[in-house]
């Protein structure tokens, strides 16, 4: 016995399933994307090392390796301190 009722030529019980699974592997295919900033891209100018910094950090770095580093022990106790003591 077949039952014919109005549109039964076009249904499709698993239509939402389909069009939900195509979807799917339509967002699977997009390609991640990084977007920066113009201000992004301003802050990391600004972290860029300065030539005259480089030069001193070098300067304390031959000096470490060659014995010649001092510490002044009173200076950075004090500025221990003073930054502790600010919280």
């Amino acid at each position: 016995m077949k039952i014919n009722g109005p549109n039964q030529a076009n249904f499709n019980p698993y239509k939402n399933q389909i069009q939900k699974q195509a979807e799917y592997k339509k967002a699977l295919k997009q390609q991640d994307q990084l977007e920066i900033s113009s201000q992004a891209l301003k802050l990391q100018e600004n972290t860029k090392s300065n030539a005259k910094r480089d030069a001193y950090v070098q300067e304390i770095k031959n000096r470490i390796e060659t014995g010649e580093y001092e510490i002044n022990y009173e200076k950075t106790a004090q500025k221990m301190i003073d930054f502790w003591s600010r919280y």
